[in-house]
């Protein structure tokens, strides 16, 4: 597909739309939003209106196979990820899906078949492919600054929050059969998806899941060992029932380390036998609009070309599935 302006229809303008991905499809050159479903037709009017989209929908379909709609992105949870990527694949239609790319690793298999049987791309919304803290992060990789790569590790845990406290409030987040899993679904596959991006595939994974706390049924810890296909080690913790919030990963050479948060806003760090250097960035307002540009790049015929795709989208759904034995 090469057209000169991508005209986007999203499924699911719920509150991830807002700023984080929305915007982006009206900022981007060549692109625009022409549409936007959510299955309460009330609030698919609201949005667009406030957002200034021309048309909203209640149905998918309906926004799927109208002539106006380009490409498709998936804002819904990972439940639904499948059914709506084969309507749009069968449609002829681009799909951008949010992350997780779905409930597991063989939905990601089905979706990455249909795509390509119907010749349309397949693109995942792990941004932080395309942010600069962590192209920074990959480029100081690239020149050596820590030699050669020997393990990273991943210690992220936090406070238990009241939607996963109360059962009348549960978020879908917790309920595996919406999400795939618990939060470590949900957050953990940031990271991993990023240590793809960073240091190469993941070939081997080994590790435990449990459900410490009570609060619902999905797993609130998860303990896994692994290696990638390049022979660097890795390690990470990530629990959503602990006293406090820390988001730490670092990645350790033969000459010094890198160290950095996936998800605030802390300097990177590179500390070598010379001492320490840092890096800080401004958040991003729209934190898709960097990836939302490659795509429309490379559907444009622009030169671009989208560094999230459903083949390392799946490689995460795939780790994260051996890493809890689901």
């Amino acid at each position: 597909m090469k057209v000169e302006k991508v005209r986007w229809g999203i499924i699911g303008c719920g509150d991830v739309t807002e700023v984080k991905s929305g915007p982006a499809f009206q900022k981007v050159t060549n692109s625009e939003l022409v549409a936007v479903m959510r299955r309460t037709g009330e609030l698919a009017k609201d949005y667009a209106e406030r957002h200034h989209v021309p048309k909203w929908y209640d149905n998918a379909d309906s926004l799927i196979n109208d002539p106006d709609v380009d490409a498709v992105y998936i804002a819904t949870p990972p439940g639904s990820h499948k059914e709506y990527t084969l309507k749009a694949a069968q449609a002829g239609k681009p799909v951008y899906v949010e992350k997780p790319m779905a409930l597991n690793f063989a939905e990601c298999q089905e979706m990455i078949a249909a795509c390509k049987a119907a010749g349309v791309p397949l693109f995942v919304a792990y941004y932080r492919r395309e942010m600069p803290r962590f192209l920074k992060i990959k480029e100081l990789l690239e020149k050596n600054a820590i030699g050669d790569v020997r393990f990273v590790s991943t210690t992220q845990y936090q406070k238990a929050s009241d939607d996963v406290k109360d059962p009348e409030k549960l978020s879908w987040r917790v309920q595996p059969e919406i999400s795939g899993g618990g939060l470590y679904y949900d957050l953990a596959s940031h990271t991993l998806d990023l240590l793809d991006f960073l240091l190469g595939p993941i070939k081997y994974v080994n590790g435990f899941a449990s459900n410490q706390a009570g609060y619902y049924r999905a797993e609130d810890i998860v303990t896994g060992t692994y290696m990638f296909e390049s022979g660097i080690h890795g390690t990470g913790t990530w629990c959503f029932s602990a006293f406090e919030n820390v988001d730490v990963n670092e990645i350790i050479g033969s000459k010094g380390k890198i160290t950095f948060s996936t998800f605030g806003s802390e300097p990177i760090v590179l500390t070598t036998a010379e001492g320490a250097e840092q890096w800080s960035f401004e958040p991003l307002q729209h934190v898709h609009q960097p990836l939302v540009e490659t795509i429309v790049e490379e559907l444009t015929g622009d030169g671009g070309k989208c560094p999230s795709t459903g083949d390392s989208g799946a490689r995460t759904n795939w780790v994260m599935g051996e890493m809890t034995n689901l």
